[in-house]
């Protein structure tokens, strides 16, 4: 089965040329590169020893759920792996993932690590990012081989794969999630619901690049109140709870057992508040 590597990108190019830089040293190199190119101005991507191909998606926002199902339809194998543009895969990580995924038919979560403001600018050493990189507080990953993970809670979609027929089982993540937010956590929840395991696969790592980033998202503000509403309605549940309850602290939303409304924007001085400092990254939902 072949390995169609899928990531989406607006805006951000200098992330973008350094996870090609980290397919470029893998020691599996995918056998090919899917782009959905959302960004203000082209992008381009130098040249590579595996195809490449930039899907242009004209469009306002982030629509993350939209742009991954673009990404899916575009692939030409049967292994898809879903890396974020801020995501560098270290040079085991698709063999890993692919050996994984041609011995169980599962969701497969790759194993991320933080790195600082200055990892990873320019040129780098994969054992300086192993050494800088932290992990998530909340995931834990096997030293070796997979584990499985009852929790659907703590999929995230920074990078994780899966096979085509089993993405497609599930109709990929629903659309009607518009925007930042909750997408994939209901992508997560339907896959436990049909029955498809998820597995932690141990040394198939990946380095997350630094970028801004804000404790609670207020800048993500009103899709995520529109998108915790929808996936209440489906799973009567909230996600994302830890940011819900600090946007009802600060005003912005009211927030009960059954109830979420968005009351107001953020002020520019609430939105500087919330900038996470680099001691304080990664965060959590």
């Amino acid at each position: 089965m072949g390995v169609s590597v899928l990531t989406i990108v607006r805006n951000r190019d200098a992330h973008l040329s350094q996870l090609v830089e980290g397919l470029r040293r893998s020691e599996q190199k995918p056998d090919e590169l899917i782009i959905v190119d959302m960004s203000d101005e082209p992008i381009a991507v130098g040249p590579t020893h595996f195809p490449v191909r930039i899907d242009r998606f004209k469009t306002d926002g982030l629509p993350l759920a939209a742009a991954r199902n673009r990404a899916a339809a575009l692939a030409n194998y049967e292994m898809l792996m879903f890396l974020d543009v801020d995501c560098i895969a270290m040079r085991h990580c698709i063999s890993l993932l692919a050996q994984a995924l041609s011995m169980h038919d599962a969701l497969l979560c790759a194993d991320v690590r933080y790195l600082g403001p200055d990892d990873a600018r320019a040129s780098w050493e994969e054992a300086a990012l192993l050494t800088a990189g932290r992990p998530h507080p909340a995931r834990s990953f096997p030293d070796h081989g997979v584990r499985e993970e009852k929790n659907a809670g703590l999929f995230w979609s920074l990078a994780f794969a899966l096979r085509r027929t089993s993405f497609d089982a599930l109709g990929g993540f629903d659309e009607g999630f518009v925007g930042y937010g909750a997408e994939d956590t209901d992508f997560g929840f339907r896959a436990a619901e049909s029955g498809l395991r998820m597995m932690f696969v141990g040394q198939a790592i990946v380095c997350h690049q630094y970028h801004d980033n804000y404790e609670p998202p207020v800048q993500h503000v009103a899709d995520i109140v529109r998108n915790a509403v929808r996936f209440r309605a489906r799973w009567n549940r909230w996600p994302m709870e830890g940011w819900l309850e600090a946007f009802a602290r600060m005003g912005l939303v009211t927030l009960d057992k059954d109830r979420l409304k968005l009351v107001r924007m953020p002020t520019r001085a609430e939105t500087a508040a919330s900038r996470v400092e680099p001691a304080g990254w990664p965060s959590n939902k």
